[in-house]
């Protein structure tokens, strides 16, 4: 059995400081490229509605980057992911290395968010030493392209890489669109609720918010929970 763990809004409450911090930092980039690519400035205002639409328009704000941009990404996510202090916008529940120890089978990270920050947050959550590997959205590329979750083309890639099947993963995550695609392929999924509130509504990771969290159980979501902690309750359902 193969785990792969989401991290922001699973492994971590990312939506309450660390998003509305990334979505500065991407509107403030997305000024100053306008501006040196010949265009009109853009104002915070202007800035975040293009932040959104690349969303909206490409499934990440850095495939709009790329496209458009086009040499910009890594400058991008640099920029991004700039904290002056992590640690003190971090928030997550204790215990998640008791998770981690108990829990078996092999362990991958798998985020949509830059490498250095996750790294990062590993180590300040404390559970880096539990993961075989890490893949972050600089490495999740196919044929030179960016290709982030949910896309089957990288997760063709991740499985080969792997050597595993599709039916021995189990992928934890807090997106309903990343878990749908992910069943679609074979594996069995399991959503993490705790954030998806919209009192912790961040336009950074959500752009289509429900206003609530997620009612009843989708047919392609294998076990839901309010806490990945709780993952070690349910064992027999996947092993």
């Amino acid at each position: 059995m193969i785990w792969l763990f989401d991290l922001d809004n699973t492994l971590h409450n990312a939506s309450l400081a660390i998003f509305p911090e990334i979505s500065a930092n991407m509107n403030a980039f997305l000024s100053v490229c306008m501006k040196e690519n010949g265009d009109i400035y853009l104002s915070a205002e202007a800035a975040n509605q293009l932040r959104i639409e690349y969303w909206k328009r490409f499934g990440a704000t850095l495939l709009g980057i790329s496209k458009v941009l086009d040499q910009r990404a890594r400058d991008f996510l640099e920029a991004a992911h700039r904290f002056h202090d992590l640690k003190s916008l971090l928030s997550a529940e204790r215990g998640l290395p008791v998770l981690f120890r108990k829990l078996p089978g092999r362990k991958v990270l798998l985020t949509n968010s830059a490498y250095r920050y996750s790294a990062d947050i590993l180590k300040l959550l404390g559970v880096h030493q539990f993961f075989e590997k890490h893949i972050a959205i600089e490495s999740m590329r196919v044929f030179g392209k960016f290709e982030p979750k949910p896309s089957g083309k990288f997760f063709r890639k991740l499985l080969a890489m792997l050597k595993v099947r599709p039916e021995d993963c189990v992928l934890v995550e807090d997106n309903i669109h990343i878990l749908k695609k992910a069943k679609a392929m074979g594996m069995k999924t399991v959503l993490v609720t705790r954030y998806l509130d919209r009192g912790r509504f961040s336009q950074h990771s959500y752009p289509y918010p429900s206003g609530k969290r997620q009612a009843g159980r989708p047919a392609f979501i294998d076990l839901k929970m309010t806490s990945v902690r709780r993952l070690t309750h349910y064992l027999e359902r996947f092993c």
